[in-house]
């Protein structure tokens, strides 16, 4: 694809796949759930031609990085070690770098800010804000309070239940399915039912993702197996509760920028519309420069919107250069 590079990376003791393409300052795009390095494509080759090096990886149990078998094997410090090893491995002349992040990729990016301020020169985080969560109750909990058991997250957390309910409707209708959710309320698996409706209800694709796109979503999930590597992260959110407990109320201290559609699920998550507008967001992000709220931008916000959201990531990063 237009010259982007493919090579495998030995990292924290597995091998990741990284897409990269373009000289210079390095940006690392981290991608969220289903999604692969492909889902930065179209800001792979625009940043590249604007004087970067632009380095997508499958994340640890996507695509064609390895998918450890533990479920444990996914918390947020094994995603983070692979990212600095990564980085070490790819930049090692470059002290810090530009970061990229997309749902889990920018839950991931918000940590490694934290954690290595001295690895991140700035961060442009896309639909998931810092998640600091609150220590009265477990994020489980909380969500099967608020959203009941057929809540996605929930219908999740048992090792294989949900795969088996997604091979039966099979791998392209999933991937179609979770790519062109637009509602702004809760995506719901009840069993039967999953997205809220029979299994043979067609799916019409947005101008922004063709047959070919979903086609290669679909082959690399299928090369895995299915979901469950992508899966077992949110099988970690109650974990990750647990381990980042020593870190309440810690600031993240890199410059920060942040975009979400304004009919994106987690825009409408219970509290997240407050925590971004009324004080806690810039609180928790001090350096927080911008938030942008785009109208009518579903989720997929980066292949959305892919122009608008290029054109953001160079605003923003070339004041750092």
């Amino acid at each position: 694809m237009e010259g982007i590079e493919h090579k495998i990376v030995k990292v924290n003791g597995i091998n990741m796949h990284v897409a990269e393409k373009g000289e210079g300052p390095v940006i690392l795009f981290l991608h969220g759930f289903p999604e692969l390095w492909y889902s930065w494509r179209h800001q792979i080759i625009a940043l590249s031609s604007l004087g970067y090096r632009a380095v997508a990886p499958d994340l640890r149990g996507f695509g064609d990085t390895d998918d450890p078998h533990p479920v444990a094997s996914y918390t947020c410090f094994h995603i983070l070690g692979d990212l600095v090893e990564l980085l070490d491995a790819v930049a090692p002349d470059q002290e810090k770098v530009f970061v990229v992040g997309h749902d889990w990729g920018a839950y991931m990016a918000w940590y490694l800010c934290l954690f290595r301020p001295d690895k991140v020169k700035a961060l442009l985080n896309l639909s998931v804000p810092f998640l600091p969560f609150t220590r009265q109750i477990r994020p489980l909990d909380g969500w099967r309070a608020f959203y009941g058991n057929d809540y996605y997250i929930c219908r999740f957390q048992e090792p294989g239940e949900i795969e088996a309910e997604f091979a039966e409707i099979g791998t392209e209708r999933v991937v179609k399915e979770f790519l062109t959710y637009r509602a702004p309320g809760p995506i719901l698996l009840t069993k039967g039912k999953l997205f809220g409706h029979s299994a043979d209800t067609p799916i019409k694709l947005p101008s922004w993702l063709s047959e070919e796109e979903v086609d290669y979503y679909v082959a690399k999930f299928d090369k895995n197996g299915g979901f469950t590597g992508g899966i077992n992260y949110y099988r970690n959110f109650d974990r990750n509760w647990e381990l980042l407990a020593p870190w309440v109320g810690c600031e993240i201290k890199v410059p920060a920028k942040f975009i979400v559609g304004d009919q994106d699920l987690v825009y409408h998550m219970p509290g997240i519309k407050e925590y971004i507008h009324s004080g806690g967001f810039k609180k928790d992000v001090p350096l927080l420069q911008e938030v942008v709220v785009m109208e009518g931008v579903g989720h997929f916000i980066n292949m959305e919107k892919a122009d608008d959201i290029n054109k953001h990531i160079y605003d923003f990063f070339r004041q750092f250069d």
